[in-house]
């Protein structure tokens, strides 16, 4: 039996693929950036994006970075327009969606799927903080989320 991928899943597998990124020590901000056209900029700022440029907050960790780093990605691929000048709910939406790719990017669906889950949840979750260099918090989310997808996907045939 095939799992099927959702858009977003799809979506980030061809991106990353498309680049040449098909590992998980792959994932870099530097490299996928560079790859991608997109410029970074370190600054002890709230992380932002303006069309191909992202800037990172220097004050946060390398997983708080990774993860920002998703999360304004997709801002900078999807996304237009600026935020300031939209409407709350739609400047809401953009966020909810952007913190969703954010979970994809730093831990991508293809990646999950070739790797030997313990069954133990609390182990699982630590394989993927580690494996993927995010937080576990984020990494339990992201656990969480691939289950639930998995069901709903095998459920479907």
């Amino acid at each position: 039996m095939r799992l099927t991928y959702n858009m977003l899943e799809e979506y980030v597998m061809k991106m990353y693929q498309s680049i040449g990124i098909y590992h998980p020590h792959q994932l870099d901000i530097e490299d996928i950036s560079s790859r991608l056209g997109m410029v970074i900029v370190y600054m002890p700022a709230k992380s932002f994006n303006v069309e191909n440029l992202i800037v990172l907050d220097e004050r946060n960790s390398d997983t708080e970075q990774w993860q920002d780093f998703g999360h304004e990605l997709c801002h900078a691929l999807m996304h237009i327009g600026n935020q300031n000048r939209m409407p709350l709910p739609f400047r809401l939406y953009q966020e909810w969606k952007a913190s969703n790719f954010s979970l994809h990017a730093c831990i991508p669906t293809f990646m999950l799927d070739k790797m030997e889950l313990p069954e133990s949840e609390a182990k699982a979750v630590n394989m993927i903080h580690e494996t993927f260099g995010v937080e576990y918090s984020f990494a339990k989310k992201r656990l969480d989320q691939y289950l639930r997808n998995r069901i709903v996907s095998l459920n479907a045939y």
